[in-house]
């Protein structure tokens, strides 16, 4: 198997074009992750679950360049459409191609277009762009852990005269 990097990313966001879906990725310095998107354009998106938080944890604590990170027990497979690490752990994968990246000192921000998506079928989703995150019950990094409460409703269930159609 290729070499793999796995490190956490706090910064991940979605924007359209079109009917194209892209997510935008932050990274900050040096990380070897970093350093092989930008020499692949390839990077897989992880979705974190509280059951993962130990594993991630393990990587944001560890840097690839001073050791090995094999001190916590996980498992990577290779991607559907891409060719990019996947942990088999976790409920939700984006396999993306990066289209742009945008330097900003230290941070670079990939602009992604998502090839494939894979989503644990005990999830249940009928449309991944319309999602009830507790359902996935995804960990939140902010300078400290937080997973998401409850939903709270849509769009437009707060006007003044209720729920649109």
């Amino acid at each position: 198997m290729k070499r793999k990097s796995v490190g956490p990313i706090t910064w991940v966001s979605v924007t359209c074009e079109g009917d194209d879906y892209f997510l935008v990725v932050s990274m900050f310095g040096a990380k070897m992750t970093k350093q092989n998107v930008l020499r692949t354009g390839l990077l897989s998106t992880n979705l974190v679950s509280e059951p993962m938080l130990p594993l991630m944890d393990y990587f944001g604590a560890h840097s690839a360049k001073k050791e090995k990170k094999d001190g916590i027990a996980y498992s990577v497979s290779r991607g559907q459409a891409l060719d990019v690490p996947v942990l088999d752990e976790s409920p939700w994968v984006y396999e993306c191609a990066v289209e742009k990246t945008v330097e900003t000192g230290a941070s670079t921000t990939f602009f992604c277009r998502i090839k494939n998506i894979q989503i644990d079928e005990r999830l249940d989703i009928a449309d991944p762009f319309h999602v009830d995150l507790t359902k996935l019950n995804p960990v939140i990094y902010s300078g400290m852990y937080h997973s998401v409460g409850k939903l709270l409703g849509k769009i437009g269930d707060f006007l003044p005269s209720g729920p649109q159609p």
